[in-house]
């Protein structure tokens, strides 16, 4: 997965917050559904942003970017920012 595809999943990933936000507006969600559909976006975010961080690291290292891999989500939710 190259640059343009993360930041397109990151980009898809993001309208997919927004659309669960208007359904549990519009009631065609339960809190519930909307939280745990919304904690599986936001995880899945934070691998694809990740996964971007570790490709500019590499390539700054002067290392090949293509050797990165996306990281469990236990590994990445637990960051210190």
């Amino acid at each position: 997965m190259d640059e343009h595809d993360i930041h397109q999943r990151i980009s898809d990933l993001v309208a997919t917050e927004h659309r669960l936000r208007e359904a549990l507006q519009k009631g065609e969600l339960s809190a519930d559904e909307e939280h745990a559909q919304l904690r599986a976006a936001e995880e899945a975010l934070d691998q694809a942003w990740d996964l971007l961080r570790q490709r500019d690291a590499r390539r700054s290292a002067g290392q090949d970017p293509e050797r990165a891999a996306a990281r469990p989500v236990d590994e990445v939710e637990h960051y210190q920012q």
